[in-house]
This record gives structure tokens, C-alpha cells and sequence, in this order.
């Protein structure tokens, strides 16, 4: 089901006046774009295939226009009067059953409501935040979580197969550090100095780790070899800090299907073959002692290296054997969702891929802009509570996670965010997330003071004709075609901008009109299927943001 019923329903009815006008002997009905008017007075709903015909019948649009209205079938459609204005729009004023019918679709599909299958067949997978092991999640990281499980659910409930991936960096430098760091803490609890690693980690969780080492196996690790040593803390280190991403992102609602370790790729040897391939399709040289990939033949700005002159790997190797991995296993297109710093990064692996006999456009990445955390119009850079970097723990104590995950997806990931605290924790109609769960909490005491009442849930619509009733009814109407715009765009904004409007549209219905009236029970019993339908609709918009639809405030 790919779009609003009574769009469809215009779309198809068009396509035989089109046809049965002899315009055209044949025409896509989906490609025919419908839209809701701005202006009440031109309709319901309104269309352009006139202007988008002239370039094919190089005939006046008005005169195309009148052909389809002349050819239209008013009846089948449940369209109450159709008109044309200004160069050749054709607007359509719809029967009130044509539009109260989303009521019952809605009432009937509960949390499946907004479900399309516009993406069905298609597998996707999807790799998102892939921090280092080697701390807590900032900033940056609670936006690229929130955003990429947005992604997801949005992409699933447009019928996409969807895999959700993390990419555990822990065969470099950094985690080297980690190892080193817990060994010198640990042995310094036997008095024994070993320096820390110039970019080592100091912080209080390593002392912890070398403390709780030492009352468990006591000096164990201090008579063994150096190197087994370092082995092991290399080991517990990656495991406890993969360990606390785990779960505070399962905090911030956010889950993934494959943890796929860097370190696989070494010891299932994937990386040599990936470089033995390239070289044989002619796309290796070497010079001033390291082994260089012909990226500009696919575009890219300059030639990467790929082995350097000391022999180790850049880190661009080790992507591209992930990336082939990633293809191998069946997926029709791949995205990765990068921080601001990785522009240059789009066409190199573009180009492997390439390279590796695949279609660039297999592959997405997606950049998301810095994030700068405002309060009272103060950069706030460090953490109240340890005096670091800003925490997806910091923003969970401080504002929930409900209001952290709106706020990071309510702009274009590509677009730079201010992150406003002061407005993320106030209890007022300028905070979104607050105004749109108001709005749910509202319709839900609506319900229980209409059971308290003895009403129930009408199942005809007949008497809401009031515009505020029409405008709320349209908005519900259009969640379908929003779910598969925003999952083909990979933009969930579109989906805070889509409750947004639905709040505000349920708010002006509710002060516009008086929803549980005992001296005409038939009208409330309308109004409160329409709230039912709204608040279901306004729920599994939530639910597709990883935001919570509360049923008190």
C-alpha cells in the first residue's frame, strides 16, 4: 500500500480520463502528483498533470485540463465538484465519505497504521554511530544514534528490509592506547612504574577497570610476558567499553542486528585479497615506497594510498574489505551515516566499490553536521557531572530521552544543529516534543472521559463537516505518502515536521470544537473516532522516531 487511499483513488481515475479522452493511449498513474492545497477555496486536493502534459501534447494546458475534467468520472471518484484554475490546475472538492473513510482504515490498522510496501524487496544496510571503544558517547554520537535508528524504523515501516549495523573499530592505534592505558594503572597498583601512553586514557572508569583486575586475579598479569599482558587488557578494555555503549544505547532505545568487529578482517584474512584484486584490474602503483589505489579514474580528487611506506595499512584498506564484506552478503545498497569531518571520505569508497565491480550508487553516505549545545545562549561544552565532553548520559539525566531523540531529529542531519536545552527541558508549546505529547495525553483523557460517559466509537462519519474536522482528516490521510518520502530521503525531520502540523491541526480542532457534548451523543461519538484515529496516527509517528506517545502528563 504506497499512498494515501483517496490520492490513489484521483490518480487512477485521472489516468482512465487521460486515457478515455484519447490524450494519450496509455499513462503511469502513480506518477501523478497530488497535493493538498494551501488555499480552502481550491479544493480538497489538486493537481498539475495538465502543465506536466503540455510537454508531451504541446497543446494548451487549460485545454488539456477541461479534456480529463470533461472525461472524469465524479461519481466513482466520491468527488463532489472538480474545477480548474489559474494556467491549469484541476481541483478536486471531495464528498465527505471520501474523506472520513481514513477514519476507519485507521481504527482498523491500529499500530500498523502508516505501513506501505514501497520499499518491499529492497535490502538495505544501514551502519550508524561505529564509535572507537575507547569512552562514552558524546554528542556527535547521540546525534548519528538518534538519526540512524530513526532511519531504520521509518525505512521498515516503508516495507523496507532493513539491517542495522555497528562497525567495532578495535584493531588500531587508539585501542592499542586502551591496553596500554589498563596495564600501566594495573601495574601501578603493585607499585611497579610503567609510564602511560602519550595518548593514553586517564580518566577514572581505566582505574576502576586495573582496580577490579587486581581483586580478581590479583597479580596474575604482572608475571606474565609483556606482550600477553597487553593481549588481555587489549581484550577486557574493548569488551567493558563496548559493553557501556551497549547499553546506554539500549537506554536511548537504539539497537543493531550485526556488531561486525575490525578485527575480523585480519583474522579471517579479508583485507589481501581485496588489495591481490585491485592490483590485478590494474588499479595499484607504487611510488616513494607505498602501494597507492587509482582512485581518480572513478572521480575521486586524488590518489589514495592503501599500504604505507613502513608497511602497515592507512585505514582505508581495512573500509574497503569491509565494504566488500558488507556487499557480499547479499545487500542492494549499503549506508553509512559519517560525521561532518568526512566529506573527502564519499569518493574514495565510492571509487573502491567501483573498482570491485559494483555501482557506485550501491552506496550512501550520508554526512551529519556538528552539533553545538546551547543553554540561557551559552555554549555549553563540558559535562555538569564529570567535567568533560557533553554525554548521551549527560542528555538522558538532564532531559530524557524522548525530548535528546526529537530535538536530534527534528533538522536536516546535513545541516549544522543548535541544540537548545533551556527549550528541551521546558513544559510549554515552544518545546515540540512537549506540544506534540500534550496532544496525545489530551486525546487520551478525551477517550477516558468519553468511557467514564458510556460513549463509544461511532462507525459513520456523516456529521463532520466542520473545516477543522476536514483539515485533521487530510493531515491523517497523508501519513502514508510522508513515511515514504522521508524513508526514500532518509530524513526523519520530515516526520517532526509531519506531527507538528498534526498537533497543531488536533489542538485548533479541540478548541474549535466541542468534542464530548451529552446533549448530542451521535456528534461526540464522531468527534471521538476522529480523536481515536488522530491519536493513533499521532502515536506511531512518535513510535517511528523512537519518541514515546504518553497517556498522562
Amino acid at each position: 500500500m504506497a499512498a494515501n487511499k483517496i490520492e490513489a483513488t484521483l490518480q487512477e481515475h485521472l489516468k482512465n480520463a487521460i486515457v478515455s479522452s484519447s490524450l494519450l493511449e496509455e499513462y503511469d498513474a502513480s506518477s501523478i502528483n497530488i497535493e493538498i492545497p494551501k488555499d480552502k477555496s481550491h479544493g480538497d486536493y489538486s493537481t498539475n498533470i495538465a502543465m506536466q502534459l503540455t510537454r508531451v501534447l504541446h497543446r494548451n494546458p487549460r485545454e488539456i485540463a477541461q479534456a480529463i475534467m470533461d472525461a472524469f468520472s465524479l461519481e466513482d471518484a466520491k468527488v463532489e465538484k472538480i474545477e480548474m484554475a489559474g494556467p491549469g490546475f484541476i481541483n478536486f472538492f471531495m464528498k465527505n465519505d471520501a474523506l472520513t473513510s481514513i477514519i476507519k482504515e485507521v481504527l482498523s490498522e491500529k499500530e500498523n497504521y502508516g505501513s506501505t510496501d514501497f520499499g518491499k524487496g529492497i535490502k538495505y544496510d544501514v551502519e550508524f554511530v561505529s564509535a572507537n571503544p575507547t569512552g562514552d558517547l558524546h554528542l556527535g554520537h547521540a546525534k548519528g544514534a538518534a538519526v540512524g535508528d530513526s532511519i531504520c524504523r521509518i525505512m521498515s515501516k516503508a516495507g523496507y528490509d532493513v539491517t542495522r549495523e555497528y562497525y567495532i573499530n578495535d584493531a588500531g592505534k587508539q585501542i592499542t592506547n586502551l591496553a596500554l592505558s589498563l596495564y600501566s594503572r594495573y601495574l601501578a597498583l603493585f607499585d611497579i612504574e610503567r609510564a602511560m601512553p602519550e595518548d593514553g586514557y586517564f580518566g577514572q572508569d581505566i582505574k576502576d577497570i586495573a582496580l577490579k583486575v587486581k581483586e580478581e586475579a590479583g597479580d596474575k598479569y604482572v608475571n606474565l610476558s609483556e606482550e600477553e599482558a597487553i593481549s588481555y587488557f587489549r581484550e577486557l578494555g574493548t569488551a567493558h567499553e563496548l559493553q557501556k555503549i551497549k547499553d546506554i544505547l539500549k537506554e536511548f532505545r537504539v539497537s543493531f542486528d550485526v556488531w561486525f568487529s575490525e578485527t575480523r578482517l585480519y583474522n579471517e584474512e579479508m583485507i589481501q585479497p581485496v588489495i591481490d584484486e585491485l592490483r590485478e584490474k590494474g588499479y595499484l602503483y607504487e611510488e616513494d615506497g607505498a602501494l597507492w589505489f587509482r582512485t581518480t579514474d572513478f572521480e575521486d580528487d586524488k590518489d589514495r594510498v592503501l599500504i604505507k611506506k613502513d608497511g602497515s595499512y592507512t585505514y582505508f584498506t581495512p573500509d574497503i574489505a569491509y565494504h566488500r564484506n558488507k556487499l557480499n552478503r547479499g545487500y542492494d545498497y549499503l549506508v553509512d551515516l559519517l560525521g561532518a569531518d568526512h566529506h573527502g571520505y564519499i569518493n574514495r569508497m565510492k571509487a573502491a566499490i567501483q573498482a570491485l565491480g559494483y555501482n557506485k550508487d550501491q552506496l550512501n553516505i550520508d554526512i551529519m553536521q556538528l552539533v553545538q549545545m546551547v543553554e540561557n545562549g551559552e555554549v555549553v561544552k563540558m559535562s555538569k557531572r564529570t567535567g568533560n565532553a557533553v554525554t548521551i548520559k549527560d542528555l538522558i539525566e538532564e532531559i530524557g530521552v524522548d525530548a535528546t531523540r526529537y530535538f536530534f531529529v527534528s533538522k536536516a542531519a546535513n545541516t549544522p544543529f543548535e541544540f537548545d536545552l533551556g527549550l528541551a527541558k521546558s513544559q510549554s508549546n515552544e518545546n515540540p516534543v512537549y506540544y506534540a505529547q500534550y496532544a496525545h495525553a489530551r486525546m487520551c483523557s478525551i477517550m477516558r472521559s468519553a468511557n467514564e460517559k458510556g460513549f463509544v466509537l461511532a462507525d459513520s462519519y456523516e456529521l463532520l463537516t466542520n473545516s477543522k474536522e476536514t483539515d485533521l482528516l487530510k493531515q491523517i490521510g497523508e501519513f502514508r505518502n510522508v513515511i515514504n518520502d522521508a524513508a526514500r530521503t532518509r530524513a526523519p525531520h520530515k516526520i517532526t515536521n509531519y506531527i507538528q502540523k498534526l498537533a497543531q491541526l488536533f489542538h485548533s480542532f479541540y478548541n474549535d470544537c466541542h468534542v464530548l457534548d451529552e446533549a448530542n451523543k451521535e456528534l461526540s461519538q464522531q468527534r471521538m473516532a476522529l480523536c481515536e484515529a488522530t491519536r493513533i496516527t499521532l502515536a506511531n509517528a512518535l513510535n517511528v522516531i523512537g519518541v514515546s506517545a504518553p497517556e498522562k502528563m
